[in-house]
């Protein structure tokens, strides 16, 4: 391990858990973690430096029953951080669920294992809280979603056209001021809708990357088009057999591909070339994400049932310019509201 990656670490989430959670020593803080992997080791001796009164359990050295029990001796406000090198599971429920169910604070850091160890300095450089940029972006990305009556994404001279208003965004800039939870998956940096009319979307978009069947990230040598008719996908160019296999899988079993989600990854760790394993964390990069498949549960729309939606599948458009009514609101890599 890099002593200079650990002094990077304990100083991004000392600035996390301290302006983000508003944590102070007069809470209870329980780190439970594991050390199959680098990543989650680094975050571990992190942790341990910036919050040296919490209490650390070794997940693989525990009973389920000791974590639960301690769980339940927590008071509302008081703070679990999950280090899960793949995921923690303890008894049928989702912890994280379970966890805000008793107002306890979060942070959640899954799936580590995806990553290489190269890939551990962007991790950890994506951790970096700097709430001035996150809060002004992300509040002033939200006002223009929720006002503009129309959007267009530019990827290099293919255009794809949002014919509707969307659907009030919603934000993870670790401001939960207004929220029913404090905390989530981590890294921050997230603001996400989709268009109140599915149908209204059309046209076309270059692919620079996407999440495959294993939850990675697949880059082609080549971008790939999507060819969008009515909110769905009709048509590929320059494809690729992971690809394929994708839009086979969505196909086969929910009949046709829909475009749902529209992602505004706000993360300036992470672009075209600082890239990481993992789709979900990856999902944070500063540009534009969409999902194929039906599933998108945050908003309801008719014709579509919750449990019905099998597949969400993150792909990352190679965006020139995104624009919103008649404002560009994304230009160069970089977000200018």
């Amino acid at each position: 391990m890099s002593e200079a990656l650990i002094l990077k670490a304990q100083n991004n989430l000392h600035s996390l858990v301290s302006t983000a959670f508003n944590y102070t020593d007069k809470e209870r803080a329980v780190v439970v973690y594991d050390t199959d992997y680098l990543l989650s080791t680094l975050l571990m001796q992190g942790y341990k430096r910036c919050l040296p009164n919490a209490l650390f359990i070794d997940f693989n050295a525990s009973a389920p029953e000791e974590i639960l029990d301690i769980f339940d001796s927590l008071n509302p406000f008081d703070l679990v951080v999950l280090i899960q090198s793949k995921s923690f599971r303890l008894n049928e429920f989702r912890l994280r669920v379970e966890l805000f169910k008793k107002q306890i604070k979060v942070i959640e850091h899954p799936h580590l294992s995806r990553m290489s160890d190269d890939e551990a300095s962007y991790y950890i450089d994506s951790l970096a809280y700097d709430a001035e940029y996150y809060r002004h972006v992300g509040r002033g990305l939200k006002a223009k979603i929720d006002s503009a009556p129309s959007g267009i994404i530019d990827s290099g001279g293919e255009f794809l056209v949002y014919g509707s208003p969307f659907e009030s965004a919603k934000l993870n800039i670790g401001d939960y001021s207004d929220m029913p939870n404090t905390g989530g998956q981590f890294p921050l940096g997230e603001v996400f809708t989709e268009a109140q009319d599915l149908r209204a979307l059309h046209g076309r978009a270059k692919i620079f990357c996407f999440g495959d069947v294993t939850y990675k990230l697949n880059t082609p040598a080549t971008p790939i088009t999507i060819i969008v008719e009515e909110g769905q996908v009709v048509a590929c160019e320059n494809s690729t057999p992971a690809f394929d296999e994708i839009l086979f899988n969505i196909r086969r079993d929910e009949g046709t591909v829909w475009v749902r989600e529209l992602g505004l990854g706000l993360n300036r760790a992470f672009d075209k070339t600082r890239t990481v394993a993992d789709t979900g964390t990856y999902e944070r990069m500063c540009g534009v994400h969409l999902s194929l498949g039906a599933k998108h549960g945050i908003y309801g729309k008719p014709g579509f049932k919750r449990r019905d939606g099998k597949y969400h599948v993150d792909i990352f458009v190679d965006t020139h310019t995104f624009t919103l009514g008649d404002d560009v609101v994304y230009r160069d890599g970089a977000w200018v509201v």
